[in-house]
């Protein structure tokens, strides 16, 4: 493929994304104005709301500065600061690194709050640490940007999630009317969506796992009130035991409704007519796949491979309905050998309506990623 067809492919693929499925934003919305968000998600404090502006329909967040122990889902401060020194473990090889890290983040810890990002509305929020954005165009983008600095002339706007493999478009026409990219972290997607997919060697090997598991297979219709628990304990082990305290604390609860109400689908692998010890909850939306759902049981030998398992139920899953498939950040070389390629994510923020000290501060942070953060970023694949 010539580079010129390479360059013009996002853009292609991105022009048949649909938009919100109303139904579902608003059964989405529901949930969190039915019952108390920390029930759902355990460590976070926001406010959710329904957003409609030209002829679309999106999920909105709203959250405050101030919020103890907020999850970065919705809190910056979060993101930026706390869960980048938490980052700086994978360097425990390298003290001086680490340190020079540390010392970097920290400084740049003032300048974060000064931004006053806390306080935000967030467009399309559906409060995963990957949110597929709709294809949004100029006009949209300038309907959607005056009338939330209308209601909210105290409130930096903000959409997260957005990436130039499967949004260039929207990325484009955000600049275009005066929003700030701010880099996010380094994720991975799976952007073949043919057919028939090229299968990498590890490919083959994580379906041929999955057909000889001893395991059994769990479809979306077989899960039982008590596999929502277990869920919850495999997604802890793995997200929040393993990885760090900072990630979504989704509830049993959370899992058993978002199920429930057809917003995520699950799959996973229990002992024979036992209990799981593997799960994956899938989100499409905007033309995309995530997986904000996934655990297993790490008491069990790395090598029955049950996350390669679920990884590949995922990916076959986008296969199957012609998705990218956003397998998010970390574990660079595990989903590069899976076919998936590198892209900076973004969180889109506009500002032109805020106090000069706050728009001077998130122009600052748009350089200091642009410069240090995006080649971090690149270096070591956070």
């Amino acid at each position: 493929m010539s580079g010129a067809a390479m360059a013009q492919r996002p853009v292609q693929q991105q022009a048949d994304r649909v938009e919100n499925k109303p139904a579902k934003v608003e059964t989405f919305v529901r949930l969190f104005n039915e019952m108390p968000v920390r029930h759902l998600i355990a460590n976070l404090d926001t406010k959710v709301e329904t957003f409609e502006i030209a002829g679309g329909i999106f999920p909105l967040t709203l959250n405050d500065e101030g919020k103890a122990h907020n999850c970065y889902i919705c809190c910056p401060t979060s993101a930026y600061i706390d869960y980048a020194m938490d980052e700086t473990r994978n360097f425990a090889a390298h003290p001086l690194l680490r340190r020079a890290l540390s010392t970097l983040i920290g400084a740049c810890a003032p300048l974060v709050r000064a931004s006053g990002l806390d306080r935000q509305a967030q467009v399309n929020n559906w409060l995963y640490s990957t949110n597929p954005v709709p294809l949004l165009d100029r006009p949209a983008i300038a309907s959607l940007r005056a009338a939330l600095t209308a209601r909210f002339p105290d409130r930096a706007i903000v959409i997260r999630s957005l990436n130039d493999i499967a949004d260039p478009a929207t990325i484009a026409a955000l600049k275009a009317e005066g929003f700030r990219m701010l880099a996010a972290r380094q994720i991975y997607i799976f952007a073949d969506r043919s057919a028939a997919p090229a299968m990498t060697r590890d490919m083959k090997r994580d379906r041929a796992r999955l057909r000889a598991t001893p395991f059994e297979r769990v479809g979306n219709g077989d899960f039982t009130e008590a596999d929502y628990g277990r869920a919850e304990q495999l997604y802890t082990m793995l997200y929040l035991d393993k990885y760090t305290p900072l990630n979504p604390h989704y509830t049993a609860r959370y899992i058993a409704e978002m199920h429930r109400r057809g917003i995520i689908s699950l799959a996973g692998l229990r002992r024979p007519r036992g209990e799981l010890v593997a799960v994956t909850g899938l989100f499409e939306n905007g033309g995309t796949l995530t997986q904000p759902i996934i655990g297993y049981d790490t008491s069990l030998p790395v090598a029955g491979g049950l996350y390669r398992m679920m990884m590949a139920v995922a990916q076959d899953h986008a296969t199957a309905r012609g998705l990218f498939f956003n397998m998010s950040a970390g574990a660079a070389d595990f989903k590069r050998r899976r076919g998936a390629v590198a892209a900076i994510e973004y969180n889109a923020v506009y500002a032109g309506h805020l106090a000069l000290r706050r728009r001077m501060a998130i122009r600052v942070m748009e350089t200091v990623l642009a410069w240090v953060g995006i080649p971090l970023l690149r270096r070591f694949e956070l």
